[in-house]
């Protein structure tokens, strides 16, 4: 049902997620980041609170390991949950509960954790760390490249039809926000489409909320 990649880039100290699902609109349920903080992927059975309750034990200085535990802990039904955490020292945490759907598997890599249900083998979130840990380039290549081994893998046992991409750096919001909620097919090529036509417009957002007086034109009618 879903499958996702965790991961911060130890140059810029940016955090990121991308995730896939056979469900609709899985970037408004399961991927969590706060700047400085770290980056939870709530998924399975989806609680989306714990996401939060995640990040806030993070910010308190747990660990991910202990982290993720005192999440679980404040919900009955944790073995139907599935969480992957990274906190913003690239430390990493999974859990898989005993009800996780299908053929699942999570996998902690350098700097990155991949984890999924429901896939077409083990092997899907092998690749997924793999080719994380062995892509070069922004944190979002880098994630975009980690989905799309997964799904050259075999990806999920059924039809993925919603992505994800969000990335958080310095700014107290995210510096990429991007979803496909639905698709018939390929939704993952589809958020590669849209990375790849977002990121020569990232730093103008950015450069547009920091000091405006040196901000682009805005390339809309009316403001040649």
């Amino acid at each position: 049902m879903t499958f996702s990649i965790t991961g911060r880039c130890a140059e810029t100290g940016q955090m990121g997620i991308a995730i896939s699902s056979s469900s609709i609109a899985v970037g408004a349920r399961c991927p969590w980041l706060r700047p400085g903080i770290g980056a939870v992927s709530t998924q399975n059975v989806t609680l989306p609170a714990l996401g939060e309750r995640v990040l806030a034990c993070l910010a308190e200085g747990a660990s991910p390991a202990q982290a993720r535990d005192m999440a679980l802990a404040t919900d009955a039904h944790c073995q139907y949950r599935q969480l992957a955490v990274l906190d913003a020292q690239g430390r990493t945490a999974h859990f898989s509960g005993d009800e996780t759907l299908g053929c699942h598997h999570a996998v902690a890599g350098e700097q990155c954790v991949g984890a999924g249900n429901l896939l077409a083998s083990r092997d899907v979130i092998e690749a997924l760390v793999r080719a994380f840990e062995t892509h070069r380039g922004p944190l979002a290549d880098r994630l975009i490249a980690a989905m799309q081994a997964a799904m050259t893998a075999g990806g999920e046992a059924g039809p993925v039809h919603s992505a994800a991409l969000l990335v958080v750096g310095e700014p107290s919001w995210p510096i990429v926000d991007l979803r496909v909620d639905w698709a018939d097919e390929a939704p993952i090529e589809q958020l590669a489409t849209l990375w790849a036509d977002y990121r020569p417009q990232m730093q103008d957002y950015l450069t547009r909320a920091f000091d405006p007086t040196q901000a682009p034109s805005y390339g809309v009618p009316g403001n040649e």
